[in-house]
């Protein structure tokens, strides 16, 4: 029989909302049941439970030494976070395309929460990219990761941020093929400029392959990002950077991808990159259902000050700010998704049901992972992170093993 913890006493964010009390039971891999606690006041709230539950006969014969329970009064859990762009941790890069920089980088996430993610590149060589994704997708069929995601090489020369110009290309769909070909079924998602020659014929290559579509790094007009989203993009790359900003008769790509409900918008919540008020904007235009936090986090995500290579260039963070060395543009972040969970109910005043929901089960959906991840319910993968009082971790569980274990008073 499969050891069981049962986790109590804290606030549980489930889909319905907030659990005072919670009560979860986590058998093997899986959550077998999300309830209360009962208090000498009140009953305890009708349990959800899953097939793997065991009944009452069962639970009084189960020897004490193979169940752990643990008092977490005091403490929020919440899912397990899912980030669909990051592209590295700890020090390493997911473009190395080596297996021990990409797991340095997924481990140094998974001590923040992110329990599920999706590796990225950026833009360089076609057989350079290939060869990388050929290597991450192997991660991908042992669980490590979710998918790949191609950002670049196909974007804007005026949009490019943190990406070598001279490897920057327009997006035919035989290149985007290849590149698709090279992942070897996994990649899951690829940031393009529509606007460039073939975009529109490349993202209904995609939206027909069963990749989702990101429209990031465009120098596009609002009817151009429109046509885009009809041709089947579903994604805004970091929403507000690497495309023009928002105006009063320009509205830009901002618009059409804020406005239209079949587009899940990315935002990078670092302090750095979007003003909170810009971030609550895009949360009461697109709703609460419709935004993914990202990390967009470079290798240097868990370390300290310094200088790392981010694909062909080299990037300096200071103060936790990551730059490229030359020209100083901003080189993705040092986010991890705890610090992005704090900022948004502390700082940026969201509900912590909205903020979970960013986190996980937007972009849980998103994958097509709604099903084992991005809540807390009876059946699914038991990922969850444990938050103290103030919103600090102090807690990951990954499929029922703890990757940072919880120490309560």
């Amino acid at each position: 029989m499969s050891k069981r913890t049962v986790l109590t006493g804290a606030r549980v964010v489930v889909p319905e909302g907030v659990r005072e009390n919670g009560r979860l039971t986590v058998e093997g891999r899986t959550l077998a049941a999300v309830g209360s606690t009962r208090t000498p006041d009140s009953a305890p709230a009708p349990e959800l439970t899953g097939q793997q539950t065991l009944d009452p006969t069962e639970r009084e014969t189960l020897d004490p030494t193979e169940q752990e329970t643990l008092d977490l009064t005091g403490h929020w859990i919440v899912p397990g976070f899912v980030d669909i762009h990051v592209h590295g941790g700890g020090g390493a890069s997911f473009s190395a395309g080596s297996h021990e920089e990409s797991l340095r980088a997924v481990e140094t996430h998974r001590r923040h929460g992110t329990t599920t993610m999706v590796a990225s590149t950026v833009s360089g060589d076609l057989d350079e990219l290939s060869r990388q994704a050929g290597s991450l997708s192997e991660l991908v069929e042992q669980g490590d990761l979710a998918g790949i995601h191609f950002e670049g090489p196909f974007i804007s020369c005026q949009r490019r941020g943190a990406h070598e110009e001279s490897l920057l290309r327009d997006p035919d769909p035989g290149d985007v093929r290849k590149l698709l070909d090279g992942a070897r079924g996994r990649a899951v998602m690829m940031t393009l400029a529509p606007e460039r020659p073939g975009g529109l014929d490349s993202v209904r290559l995609l939206a027909d392959s069963g990749v989702i579509a990101a429209v990031g790094h465009t120098d596009g007009g609002y009817e151009g990002t429109r046509e885009a989203i009809d041709a089947g993009a579903t994604v805004a790359t970091h929403l507000f950077n690497a495309m023009p900003p928002l105006g009063h008769r320009q509205p830009g790509p901002v618009a059409a991808l804020l406005e239209d409900e079949r587009v899940t918008v990315e935002l990078i919540n670092d302090g750095t990159h979007l003003h909170p008020a810009v971030l609550r904007l895009a949360f009461e235009s697109a709703g609460a259902g419709r935004v993914a936090f990202i990390t967009d986090a470079m290798g240097a995500a868990g370390m300290g000050d310094g200088r790392y290579p981010l694909g062909n260039l080299e990037v300096e963070v200071r103060e936790g700010v990551a730059r490229l060395v030359e020209g100083g543009s901003i080189a993705g972040s040092t986010l991890t998704l705890d610090q992005a969970f704090k900022r948004a109910v502390t700082i940026d005043g969201l509900p912590v049901p909205d903020a979970v929901a960013a986190l996980s089960a937007n972009p849980a959906r998103l994958l097509g992972m709604a099903g084992s991840v991005g809540s807390l319910e009876p059946g699914k993968l038991a990922d969850l992170v444990v938050l103290d009082e103030e919103f600090t971790l102090v807690g990951v569980m990954r499929q029922g093993s703890w990757e940072v274990r919880p120490h309560p008073r």
